[in-house]
Formats: structure tokens, sequence, C-alpha cells
């Protein structure tokens, strides 16, 4: 699991990783043979169907080029509170267009930003998604975000009230837009990096922090991050998932997903968003 998430977050490139791979399993036929409890399967990707939502793919202004989302909500025209999904280290692709469909069908108008659409697209080949990452200027890429806002205040079916929910890399941007978006009512990160300290006291947003137990790269800032959201009196949640890996919500990352504390977290998740939303 440790070698699976250097891979996913350095990352090291597949040759590297599964020869390291193969030694820490004993062979080269050992290797594949559990390679594909580690990696994702996007064939299980779809849960929520969208006969029974509206969707539709968005453009929006990019700090440079054209920003792309998808969008799902219920079916009837009214006002909702909305959510903006960000996705993990791989762009938008089916199992967070899944996600977004979740939270529409919990009753609010989701959204999902595809930070690679200045770079293209998300390509169907994640170690290429992985790559393309490393292109992607960080400064923008914040804008990109924030000017995700700007956008969603032309909406008729938007109530107005915004939350945010990022997974992994998508964490850590939900933690940076609770410090950039002084709107922003409820950031949700799973297992994401934190925010800096001294970025802390920009926080207008109530925050829900979903860890894994096992997460020790991510885990390593809680201490820090918690420690500043006391002294600057955030209101904020923080929920541990014991004996779970990192990406324990994403239903197609094989042995890392449980169903357990996913469902549990999500549950949660919507709780808080009907709450502040």
């Amino acid at each position: 699991m440790n070698l699976y998430d250097e891979y996913t977050h350095k990352p090291l490139s597949r040759q590297d990783f599964l020869k390291r791979l193969a030694v820490l399993t004993g062979s080269t036929a050992a290797a594949m043979a559990i390679l594909p409890m580690l990696e994702s399967n996007y064939a299980k990707a779809a849960t929520v169907s969208s006969e029974d939502l509206f969707t539709e793919y968005i453009t929006y202004p990019a700090i440079s080029g054209e920003m792309k989302a998808y969008v799902a909500r219920p079916k009837k025209e009214a006002k909702y509170g909305t959510v903006v999904v960000i996705h993990e280290n791989r762009g938008l692709n089916a199992h967070i267009e899944d996600v977004t469909r979740r939270a529409a069908n919990a009753g609010f108008l989701a959204i999902a930003p595809n930070a690679l659409a200045p770079l293209g697209g998300t390509p169907a080949n994640e170690d290429e998604a992985r790559t393309l990452f490393t292109k992607l200027n960080a400064e923008e890429t914040v804008k990109n975000f924030i000017n995700i806002f700007t956008y969603l205040k032309t909406r008729k079916d938007s109530n107005g009230k915004f939350g945010s929910v990022g997974f992994c890399w998508g964490g850590g941007t939900s933690n940076t837009l609770a410090v950039s978006v002084p709107e922003l009512k409820a950031a949700v990160a799973f297992y994401g990096r934190q925010a800096a300290a001294a970025d802390v006291p920009k926080i207008n947003a109530s925050s829900q922090l979903h860890y894994a137990s096992l997460d020790e790269r991510i885990n390593a800032g809680i201490a820090a991050y918690e420690e500043a959201l006391k002294a600057n009196k955030i209101n904020y949640e923080l929920h541990m998932y014991e004996g779970v890996n990192h990406a324990f919500h994403n239903d197609t990352a094989g042995n890392r997903y449980n169903e357990a504390a996913a469902k549990l977290a999500w549950q949660r998740t919507m709780d808080f968003f009907k709450k502040h939303l």
C-alpha cells in the first residue's frame, strides 16, 4: 500500500513501481497477481444512474484557456445547496462523476471541475494523467477552482450557499478553497493535504476532515493543523477511520476501498452539507 501511494503521488515511473513491487512480493509473477488489488477499476465506477437526475457538462473561464465541469442535480427545477466536487490526482473521471451524482441524489446541485481541462482534459491512462498534474501551474489551478464560484452565482438552480468536497489531491484543494473563498460555508476533505497553519485565520467555512489511520503521509500534518483550527476557533469536525488506507472512499480503488468507512464518511459529509447549505 505504501509503495502504491508513493507510485501515485511522487509519482514513480510505472517501470520503477513494478520493479519494486516484484522485490516486495518475491517475483514478477506475484507482483502482477497483486497489482489488480491495488489499481483502480473504473468498470465499478457507476453506482448512481443519471436517469433520474439532470446532468450536463459546462465550461467557464480559466486563467489560461477554458475549464470544463460535470454538473448533476435533481430533475426538479429549484434552488439547491451547491457542492463543488474535487477529483484526485487523475483528473475528472468516471468515479468522480459518479460521486457528483451521489451528491445530486442527496438533494444538492453538484459540480465537478476538471483541473486538467486547460491541458486538454483527462487522459484515459492514469499514468499520463498523473504526469499531466506535474505540468499544472499550482497558482493558476487554485484560481481556476476559485472561478467556479463566480460561475455558480449565475446559475438559477443554486441557492447561493456553497460547499466543497475533495479526495486526496482534491481534499487538499478543498482545504485551500476554505482559506481562499470567503463565501464558502462548508469544506470537506477526504485524506487531503492540510492548509498551512498560517493561513487558518482566513477560514470562514465550517470544516469536516476525514482521515485514514494507515495514511502516514497525510496524517503527519494533522497535529499542527488541528492546533491552528482550535487556536483560531474554527468550527470543524475531525474523523479518523481506524485500520483503513488512503483512498478508502474510492470504490474503484481495489483493496484500499473500505465499504464501512466509506459509507459512514459519506453520510457524515451529506449530513454536514445539509446542515450548512
